[in-house]
C-alpha cells in the first residue's frame, strides 16, 4: 500500500503563480557556480548538437581546468566540474574559440532541446534567432524551448515553448507551456514564432509583476500567453497562424541505447563520463536530455558506456550528491551503483541527496529515492512506499510489487 505524502517540487501550477524577489542564479559557461568540489560551468548545447572540434574543445577544457570528467544534464547540456578559482578567462577563451560562446550575452538562454534522431536545422535556426535578439537576454536560464519532430519525445519535458512537427503539409504546431491548445504555423515561420512567444512571455512577466522564470509560473488569468490571443498577435506581425483548440499530444520514449539506422545511441550511466570515454565517440555528437549521446557510425565504445537496450542503467538517474554538493545528505551516485540491478523496473528511479531533487525525470512517472540521513525514503507520484530507510533492496522490491507491469511513461498533463 502506498501512503500519501506531499508531491515533489516541480513546475508550479498556473493557479498558483510564483512571486520571486531575486534574479535567476542559474550557472553558465561565464557565470561559474561554487560547488563543494570546486567551481562548476554549464555549457549550453542548443539541440544537443556538437561538431567534432567542439566536442574536442569540451574534453580539453575538462582536462585543463577541471576534474577530467564531463557531466550531461537533463536538458542535454554539458557541465564541467572541479574548476579552479580564477580559470574563467581561460575557459571562456577556449570555448569561444570552438564556437561554443557565439553570443556571450545570450549563453545562458540558449536552452533548446531537440529530438535527437531528427533533422537539426530547425533547432539551429531557432538558436541563431535567439543569439541575434537583444531582448531574450532577459529570459531566465531555466526557460526552455523544445523542437520536436512530431514523435513527442522532447515535447514531454515540460518546455515553455514547443515546436511540434512539421506535418506532411509543412505545418508546425507551437504550444505555450502545458496548454491543451496551440497555434499552427508554416515550418519556415516556426523559429520566428517561437522567438515571438518568448517576447510575449516577457511582456506577461512585466504585466504580472511576479518575475516568473517559466510559463507555468504565470497567473492563470494572464491572457498574453493564451494560444488564441497569441495567434492573433502573430497574424498581426505577418505570420499566418491557425488556432488549434485541442492540439495533438504525441508521446515517444527516449531513444534506447543501441543502433538506430546509421546512428548509435550511447547511454552514460548517471550522466558522467571521463574525457577518455568521451574521446571514444568521434565525429559530430548529439547530446540528449536523457543523459545519452547519439553518434553516427559504429565507434568502438568504452565498456563503461552502455549500448545494450536491456541495460539496467536505463532505469537509474541521480543528482550530483556528495561530495560535489554541500546540500546533499548522501553519496547518491555510489548508493545508486550499489543497487542498480535491484532498481530495474517499469519506472525509472531517481536518486536525490536533498529535497530539491535536481535533475529528476520529466514527462514520466518515476520512483523518488530521497536521502533522509539514515537511508532513503521511496515514493512514487507523491505516495510513499513503506520500507525501512536503510533497506533499499526491500524498498525497491515493494515498488516493483506496486507497479508489476511494464507500461509506457505517462506524459504529464
Amino acid at each position: 500500500m502506498l501512503a500519501a505524502m506531499p508531491q515533489p517540487p516541480s513546475a508550479a501550477s498556473r493557479d498558483e503563480p510564483v512571486i520571486r524577489d531575486r534574479g535567476d542564479a542559474c550557472p553558465g559557461a561565464l557565470r561559474l557556480h561554487a560547488a563543494d568540489d570546486g567551481f562548476l560551468a554549464r555549457v549550453r548545447i542548443p539541440g544537443g548538437l556538437l561538431s567534432a572540434p567542439q566536442a574536442a574543445a569540451l574534453a580539453l577544457a575538462a582536462d585543463r581546468f577541471g576534474d577530467r570528467q564531463l557531466e550531461l544534464t537533463s536538458r542535454g547540456n554539458v557541465q564541467l566540474r572541479g574548476l579552479a578559482e580564477g580559470c574563467g578567462g581561460g575557459l571562456a577563451e577556449l570555448l569561444d574559440g570552438a564556437g561554443l560562446l557565439p553570443a556571450p550575452a545570450h549563453e545562458r538562454v540558449r536552452n533548446i532541446v531537440a529530438t535527437p534522431l531528427a533533422d537539426p536545422r530547425l533547432a539551429r535556426a531557432l538558436d541563431a534567432l535567439l543569439c541575434a535578439d537583444a531582448r531574450v537576454t532577459a529570459l531566465s536560464g531555466r526557460f526552455l524551448f523544445a523542437v520536436d519532430d512530431g514523435r513527442g519525445d522532447v515535447a514531454a519535458l515540460d518546455p515553455d515553448v514547443t515546436l511540434l512537427g512539421p506535418d506532411a503539409g509543412g505545418r508546425t504546431l507551437l504550444r505555450l507551456g502545458a496548454a491543451r491548445d496551440a497555434v499552427e504555423v508554416r515550418v519556415e515561420d516556426a523559429p520566428r514564432a517561437a522567438l515571438m512567444a518568448a517576447h510575449r512571455f516577457l511582456d506577461a512577466v512585466a504585466d504580472a509583476g511576479t518575475r516568473a522564470w517559466r510559463v507555468a509560473e504565470l497567473p492563470a488569468a494572464e491572457r498574453a500567453l493564451e494560444a488564441e490571443e497569441f495567434g492573433r498577435w502573430l497574424a498581426a506581425a505577418g505570420i499566418a497562424a491557425r488556432y488549434v483548440a485541442d492540439a495533438p499530444r504525441p508521446y515517444a520514449p527516449p531513444p534506447a541505447p543501441g543502433v538506430h539506422g546509421d546512428s548509435l545511441c550511447v547511454l552514460v550511466p548517471l550522466g558522467r563520463l571521463t574525457t577518455a570515454q568521451w574521446r571514444t565517440l568521434p565525429g559530430e555528437l548529439r547530446v540528449t536530455p536523457w543523459r545519452s549521446i547519439v553518434v553516427t557510425g559504429a565507434p568502438v565504445v568504452d565498456p563503461g558506456l552502455v549500448t545494450d537496450p536491456d541495460s539496467a542503467w536505463r532505469s537509474v538517474t541521480a543528482c550530483t550528491g556528495k561530495p560535489g554538493c554541500v546540500k546533499s545528505l548522501a553519496d547518491v551516485r555510489a548508493d545508486a551503483r550499489a543497487v542498480v540491478e535491484e532498481a530495474r523496473g517499469p519506472l525509472p528511479v531517481h536518486w536525490s541527496g536533498c529535497e530539491r531533487r535536481c535533475g529528476h525525470p520529466r514527462g514520466t512517472e518515476w520512483v523518488d529515492a530521497l536521502a533522509v540521513g539514515d537511508g532513503y525514503r521511496l515514493s512514487v507520484h507523491g505516495r510513499e512506499v513503506p520500507h525501512e530507510p536503510s533497506d533499499l533492496a526491500a524498498g525497491l522490491a515493494a515498488v516493483r510489487n506496486a507497479y508489476p507491469s511494464e507500461s509506457e511513461a505517462a506524459v504529464k498533463k
